[in-house]
Order: C-alpha cells, then structure tokens, then sequence
C-alpha cells in the first residue's frame, strides 16, 4: 500500500477501460489523480468518484490530445490545481479504422496519428518541461499496444501510431535519463474494453479471437493497471525505454504453424 503516497497522477483517457482502472489502483496506491476525457464526460466523473473514495483528491478536465493548444490548456489547468505532476499516462487513443491504405483518405489516417503520436508527444512534451522547471523526477507510462509490433492489413494508421510512440519512448528515454525521468511503454494485447466492445458483448466473437491467444483469454483492464502501477512506483526506478508486453501470450505466436 501507499506506493504512490504523495504523487499526483495525470492519465488521459481515464473516463473509461484501461485509463480508469489505473486512475483506480494509483488511488488506491495513494496518489490524487487528474481525471482527463474527450467526450465522455459522465464516465470521468464516475472515475472521480472511484478516486474519491480511496481519500483522495481528484478533478476532471477535458482535452483534445491531438490539438497542441488543448494539451497545453490542460497542464496550465492541472498545475493550477495541484501545482505539480509526478506521473503522466499516455493512455487515450483512438483505433485503427479498417481500412487499407489504397482506400483510405488522409483525413483519417491524419486523425489517428494526429491522437496516438501527436498526443502521446504534446503530453509527453508539457510534462518533461514542467518536471525539468521542478529539477526532474517523474514518470511517463504509455499505453501503447501490441501493435506497435504486430501488423495487420487494415491497420496501417493504427500500427503506425503505436509503433511511433514505441520509439518515442525509447529516445526519450535517453534524453531524459539525467533528468531521472523515466519512460516506458505497456503494450496490451485484447483487453475487455470499449474499444474493444465486440468482444465485450458478444461472447462467440470473443471467443473467436481468444483461440489465437496462447493463454486463451481476453485481458482486463484491471491486470493492465497492475503493471502501470509498478512502473509508476519506485519499484521501476531503474527501468526505462522499456515495453512491458501484456497480451497473454499472443506476441510470441506469430508465425506459429507456418
């Protein structure tokens, strides 16, 4: 317990999934938490309750990660508020639109870039300046995907995205090293999640998909904030440009049978 006691978190996409489960278990942790959505306004304040009821404090902001002025409004807000940042999680992202790259308009592939990579960098960006200006320390935990590494067609704007974030982490990395921020990405695999609703609500569809899982399951958003959660602490103080895979298996199956 209290493996966070003193810090102040901000995770995107925290209104729901993979965002909220780990705004949940930093709170649990000890650590006040910035509550940030896009348009799910409802599903934040829910996350704020959550946060609340573990004694801790919390606000909720909304921001447009791929606009640069959005982000920036948001810190200014943030720090306003709790006048520091310890940990920022990259977390909010939109998916893949499943289209090939013959058919698909630059309007679209623009978007997903402009969220997953832009979004993860203006984020990154706002919080480096910030924890430099306090003399470093800190932590950046981006949910990336095992996308970053596997590839489908139809998935071009989507595994571009992650697969930038995954460099963008490594080189930052190194940049920030003697600042003694950290920066590590966790990759999930098929998390029972919204964007993942398919498979949440209909069980032969989720079934389907789990027999190219070793393991033969869905993950939970819960077991995601786990990992989030040991990167966040002191625990990982010395780890850094590292990608935590969490896919159940389903990174080392590729090419099997062939």
């Amino acid at each position: 317990m209290d493996k966070l006691k003193g810090k102040v978190a901000l995770i995107t996409g925290s209104d729901s999934g993979i965002g909220q489960a780990t705004a949940i278990e930093f709170a649990k942790e000890g650590a006040d938490v910035i509550v940030c959505y896009h348009s799910d306004k409802d599903g934040a304040e829910e996350t704020r309750k959550q946060v609340e009821k573990q004694n801790r404090k919390s606000i909720v902001l909304q921001v447009d990660i791929s606009e640069e002025q959005s982000v920036e409004k948001l810190f200014e807000q943030a720090l306003k508020k709790f006048g520091t940042i310890d940990i920022l999680v990259n977390n909010a992202a939109v998916n893949g639109s499943g289209i090939k790259v013959a058919d698909m308009d630059t309007e679209v592939f623009d978007r997903t870039i402009r969220t997953n990579l832009y979004g993860t960098f203006f984020c990154s960006r706002a919080f480096i300046r910030h924890r430099q200006k306090e003399g470093g320390k800190g932590k950046i935990i981006n949910v990336s995907s095992v996308h970053e590494e596997i590839v489908s067609a139809g998935t071009a704007d989507y595994c571009a995205s992650k697969a930038g974030v995954r460099n963008l982490a490594r080189t930052l990395a190194l940049e920030l090293a003697e600042d003694d921020i950290t920066v590590n990405n966790v990759a999930p695999g098929m998390i029972l999640t919204p964007m993942n609703q398919e498979a949440v609500d209909d069980k032969k569809a989720r079934e389907k998909s789990e027999q190219h899982i070793p393991m033969k399951r869905a993950g939970k958003p819960e077991e995601i904030a786990k990992v989030a959660l040991f990167l966040a602490s002191s625990d990982a103080d010395y780890v850094t440009g590292s990608t935590y895979f969490m896919d159940g298996g389903l990174s080392q199956n590729v090419g099997q049978g062939a």
